[in-house]
C-alpha cells in the first residue's frame, strides 16, 4: 500500500509567520527604549560629569556668583536682575589663590593676598582713629555653621591675628555682653555663627562701616550639612544676608568670598516643560 506524504496546509502556515512579527517588532521596541535615557538619569550624569570637573579645574568667579545666587533666589526668593547685577558682574566675588589649599591652615594667607599689597594698612592697624577707625568694626567677617568651626577657622587665622586684633562671634560659652565689652575695641577680624552676629549687629554693637569681605564657609560637617542647608542655620544666614550685605554686594562695597575644599559650580536646573 502507497504511503502518502502529509505537507503541512497553508492555513497553519498563516499562523505561523504572524506569531513572528509581533515578537521583532517588541524587541526592535525594547532596544529603541534602552538606547534613551530617561531624562533624570541625563540630569543626574550632568550632575556628576560637573562636579567631577570642578575637582580637575576650579569654579570660575563668574560660576560662584551664579552658585551664590542661585542658593540666594532657593532660600528667600529674591531675584537679582540683570540692571542691579550690571555694575558689579564677578567683582563681588574673591579669586582665591590656586596654589594653595582651601583648608582651615591656609585661611589666613588667601585672606592676606585678597587684601593685596596694603594688606597690612587693611587688617593689622592696632588702634582707633577717631572719625575714620571705629571700634567694633571689622574689615573681614568669617562665617560658619558651629561655634567649634568659628574656632578651628580662628586657629587658621593665627598668622594674621597676631598682628590683628580678632574676636569670637558665636554665643556657645559666650555671653553678649562679653562681646559687646570686646567690640568696644579695635576689631580687625570676626569670626561667627549667623544667629549671633544678627544679634550683636542688631543691638548697635557690631558696625560694618569698614567691613570688606565675607567668608563664608562651605566646609561640611561629620553629618554632611554646610552653612547653606543646616536647616536652621542656614534660614539664619539668609536673614542676616538678605537686611545687612546685599545692597552693599550690590553698590559694590562688599565682597564674598566662598571658602571650601574646592569652589563650587552651579549645576543643571530642570524646566517647568522638562518636568
Amino acid at each position: 500500500m502507497a504511503t502518502t506524504e502529509v505537507k503541512p496546509s497553508a492555513d497553519r502556515k498563516s499562523k505561523r509567520k504572524p506569531s513572528l512579527g509581533p515578537k521583532k517588532d517588541l524587541k526592535k521596541k525594547k532596544i529603541k527604549k534602552s538606547k534613551a535615557p530617561a531624562f533624570d538619569e541625563t540630569i543626574e550624569r550632568n550632575d556628576q560629569k560637573s562636579e567631577n570637573d570642578g575637582d580637575e579645574q576650579p569654579a570660575s568667579a563668574s560660576e560662584q556668583l551664579s552658585y551664590f545666587l542661585n542658593q540666594l533666589e532657593s532660600a528667600i526668593s529674591v531675584r537679582v536682575s540683570t540692571l542691579e547685577l550690571d555694575p558689579i558682574k564677578d567683582k563681588c566675588i574673591v579669586e582665591l589663590s590656586q596654589s594653595l589649599e582651601r583648608d582651615v591652615s591656609n585661611l589666613g594667607e588667601h585672606i592676606k593676598m585678597s587684601c593685596g599689597s596694603s594688606w597690612r594698612e587693611t587688617l593689622c592697624e592696632g588702634e582707633t582713629i577717631e572719625g575714620k577707625v571705629e571700634p567694633g568694626s571689622p574689615s573681614v567677617l568669617v562665617i560658619s555653621s558651629s561655634a567649634l568651626r568659628s574656632l578651628e577657622l580662628l586657629r587658621g587665622l593665627q598668622s594674621l591675628t597676631k598682628q590683628c586684633p580678632a574676636v569670637k562671634l558665636f554665643s556657645k560659652h559666650l555671653k553678649v555682653e562679653e562681646q559687646v565689652s570686646l567690640l568696644k575695641k579695635r576689631v580687625n577680624i570676626g569670626s561667627g555663627t549667623p544667629s549671633r552676629i544678627k544679634k550683636l549687629i542688631d543691638i548697635e554693637a557690631l558696625g560694618l562701616s569698614r567691613l570688606d569681605m565675607i567668608v563664608l564657609d562651605l566646609h561640611t560637617d561629620v553629618k554632611g550639612f554646610s552653612l547653606f542647608t543646616l536647616p536652621q542655620v542656614r534660614d539664619e544666614f539668609w536673614d542676616l544676608y538678605k537686611n545687612c550685605f546685599h545692597r552693599r554686594v550690590l553698590d559694590g562695597s562688599l565682597r564674598i568670598c566662598l571658602y571650601g575644599p574646592k569652589a563650587p559650580a552651579p549645576k543643571l536646573k530642570k524646566t517647568k516643560k522638562q518636568r
